[in-house]
């Protein structure tokens, strides 16, 4: 059954790889500016599965069954102490403060800035690190290359390992700017380019991907279980967005 998800998966990868490969399409991609971002895709499982892993949270025989009633008021549940039973991969997760924590995956998207079009998507445990590591794995392939290339992204990329990470590469990082009680890694060096302010008005189209794959492909909330699975369905909702808008930037050139 592994054998086969990661197969699905790998599928799904080259099935976006060979779209962005087309004469026709490549002609479209921009192979300098880049732009990179997370999102939240909720997991099939509900909170009640979120159990203890040591089994102190079931419930005892004859005492409602698996539909009881639950009060989760005042208990303190992690990922450490706690697991789903529906989707064990699932994590516990909430985006920011005032957030609702959710059981859920992080997609991730790389999307080139001439079209807006995807080129790279991945799926992986939703964390405080993952948007930052997620970005290293996608944008690396394509810094191999004698000219520097730019990568946008918003304040959650703001940290001085990622923003060296990426210099380190010959990748100029166009992260927007998190000063709100620290100092941000991005300094003038950057900021005082015109392609900076340029990045960072394009990198928000990526969030046309994201709504796109969420309202129309189903990735608001997935109907599958497992990290490969889910991640295989993510990114071909990745494609099947690519081709709607190919569809018409093709028919543009024509």
């Amino acid at each position: 059954m592994n054998r086969e998800r990661l197969l699905e998966g790998a599928i799904a990868a080259k099935l976006l790889d060979a779209v962005m490969a087309q004469p026709r399409v490549k002609r479209l991609l921009s192979t300098d500016h880049f732009s990179v971002d997370g999102t939240l895709v909720e997991a099939w499982a509900s909170m009640k599965s979120f159990k203890p892993r040591d089994g102190s949270g079931e419930p005892p025989s004859g005492a409602g069954g698996r539909n009881q009633e639950t009060d989760f008021h005042g208990q303190k549940r992690s990922n450490d102490t706690h697991v789903s039973t529906t989707d064990p991969e699932a994590t516990l997760y909430r985006k920011g403060p005032g957030k609702e924590a959710k059981l859920c995956f992080m997609g991730h998207a790389l999307m080139e800035n001439r079209n807006a079009l995807v080129v790279d998507a991945c799926l992986t445990p939703a964390g405080g690190h993952a948007e930052r590591v997620a970005a290293l794995h996608m944008i690396e392939p394509r810094a191999d290359r004698p000219q520097a290339i730019t990568l946008g992204a918003d304040k959650a990329y703001d940290a001085e390992d990622f923003v060296n990470e990426l210099r380190s590469m010959k990748v100029t990082p166009h992260v927007a700017q998190n000063a709100k009680g620290r100092s941000s890694a991005i300094d003038g060096r950057t900021t005082r380019h015109r392609g900076y302010v340029v990045s960072q008005r394009i990198r928000k189209r990526i969030e046309e991907a994201f709504g796109w794959m969420k309202m129309v492909a189903g990735q608001e909330k997935t109907k599958f279980r497992g990290r490969e699975r889910v991640g295989w369905a993510f990114t071909f909702a990745a494609t099947a967005y690519n081709l709607t808008r190919l569809s018409k930037l093709l028919a543009a050139t024509a």
